[in-house]
């Protein structure tokens, strides 16, 4: 298995790795500097706000933001790609960063997500409830399984298998449906926005006030939906790092929480005031 996953993290970095590595050498002169912050692509709204406020905070200060799936992320970072912070959707791929002796600092949860189904306004499929996506014909996309949004969608599938109301072959019957699998939420919502599949599982967070202008969003039940934890931390190595903890510090603070809550994220109880 340790070899399997080695195996996509490095197909995953080889597309990658040579623009990020170029992008090491973005700091310039001048008495300027560059905060380089690796982010999963669920967060780009709240971490794009994030990063204007540090910027005007610190003079002289850019923050650049890289998103993507988080599996990507940790694959550049193990390839050398410059970063000084990593933000992951899930505890899996921060994990392998940590394993592996490429973090700075011990990672700090910021923040909780959950899981909708989404389908389009035009629902040709004629998906009126979660057990629809059951039925023969009905074509769904999801992230794939080493994206985390595709890791908790498999476990949510599993889990309505197991609910009131739901037939215990669902999981199966469900995944049969599978047409696609995306590198990344954003694709997912893509793809549904567009019309090019019937339904897809992604964060209630992506559901932004311009997507929902082309989607109908289905909650799952408490006890099957999935919870999705966000670690952060400094990467070994960064060039950066005071103004890397300066990020964390302000993600971690009621600020921080409070823009990530407005983005639909749910913040940390721990970090309230």
């Amino acid at each position: 298995m340790r070899n399997v996953v080695r195996s996509i993290l490095i197909g995953l970095a080889l597309a990658v790795t040579s623009f990020v590595l170029h992008d090491a050498h973005a700091s310039s002169g001048g008495g300027s500097s560059s905060l380089q912050v690796f982010a999963a692509a669920s967060l780009s709204e709240a971490f794009t706000e994030l990063g204007h406020r540090l910027e005007a905070q610190r003079h002289g200060l850019t923050v650049r933001m890289n998103f993507a799936g988080s599996q990507q992320l940790a694959a550049q970072i193990e390839q050398g790609g410059a970063a000084d912070v990593f933000a992951s959707a899930d505890e899996r791929w921060m994990g392998y960063l940590k394993d592996h002796g490429l973090l700075a600092s011990d990672p700090a949860l910021f923040a909780r997500n959950r899981l909708v189904l989404i389908v389009p306004k035009s629902n040709p499929a004629r998906i009126k409830r979660l057990q629809d996506l059951s039925r023969s014909g009905v074509k769904l996309v999801l992230a794939a399984d080493a994206v985390p949004v595709g890791r908790y969608s498999r476990v949510a599938i599993r889990n309505l298998s197991h609910t009131d109301g739901f037939p215990v072959d669902y999981g199966p019957r469900v995944l049969q449906n599978l047409v696609s699998e995306e590198d990344n939420v954003r694709s997912v919502v893509s793809k549904v926005q567009l019309g090019e599949a019937d339904a897809g599982f992604v964060y209630f967070s992506d559901v932004t006030p311009s997507t929902a202008r082309y989607v109908n969003v289905f909650e799952l039940p408490e006890s099957a939906n999935v919870i999705a934890e966000y670690p952060i931390a400094l990467v070994k190595d960064g060039r950066q790092p005071e103004a890397a903890k300066a990020f964390v510090d302000l993600l971690l603070s009621p600020e921080g929480q409070k823009i990530l809550a407005r983005y639909g994220l749910m913040p940390v109880a721990a970090a309230q005031p």
